[in-house]
């Protein structure tokens, strides 16, 4: 029975050592940040107000999401800063009916950049090259034809809001 005396030990080294986390637990943004400013993200393409829709994302997601306070303007009492800028927008024809040559599917693709800073300037995250495309199909029926193009953009700005939200409180 002597050799036994160790295996409690050893079985519970072995059960609580597995190498796991928990999502969420490597945050890169520091404790002392209570209050970040979302302002309107800048738009450098021609597509109508897509920074509105990416920025309400954004701050609907973080207020979903999180306990901090997000306010819309970057004053003096942020803690920290998303700032975000919309590169480009653009909805290319994917495919083509082949009996009338119209546009059957359309892909949507929005480039940004975006930065998170503290009220010093230093960097807590960013990423210059985000890429996120949403695909929708055409209605070849006109007495029931609505532009698609419209909620395409909004499926996108919220898979584009989860995923920067994401990758700021889990640090990717």
């Amino acid at each position: 029975m002597k050799g036994f005396r160790g295996l409690p030990f050893a079985l519970l080294a072995v059960t609580t050592a597995c190498g796991y986390h928990t999502a969420g637990h490597a945050a890169q943004i520091p404790e002392n940040v209570k209050t970040i400013a979302v302002p309107a993200f800048v738009n450098q393409t021609r597509t109508y107000r897509i920074e509105q829709l990416l920025t309400s994302s954004v701050v609907s997601e973080f207020t979903s999401r999180t306990h901090y306070r997000i306010l819309s303007d970057a004053g003096e009492t942020a803690d920290a800063t998303l700032r975000g800028t919309v590169l480009s927008a653009s909805s290319t024809p994917l495919t083509y009916n082949s009996s009338t040559g119209q546009a059957a599917s359309v892909l949507v693709v929005v480039s940004m950049s975006v930065s998170l800073t503290d009220r010093q300037g230093k960097v807590l995250y960013q990423n210059p090259s985000y890429l996120f495309r949403e695909q929708y199909e055409v209605s070849q029926d006109l007495t029931s034809f609505f532009q698609e193009d419209s909620p395409a953009f909004q499926r996108l700005s919220r898979d584009f809001a989860q995923t920067l939200v994401s990758n700021i409180l889990e640090g990717f």
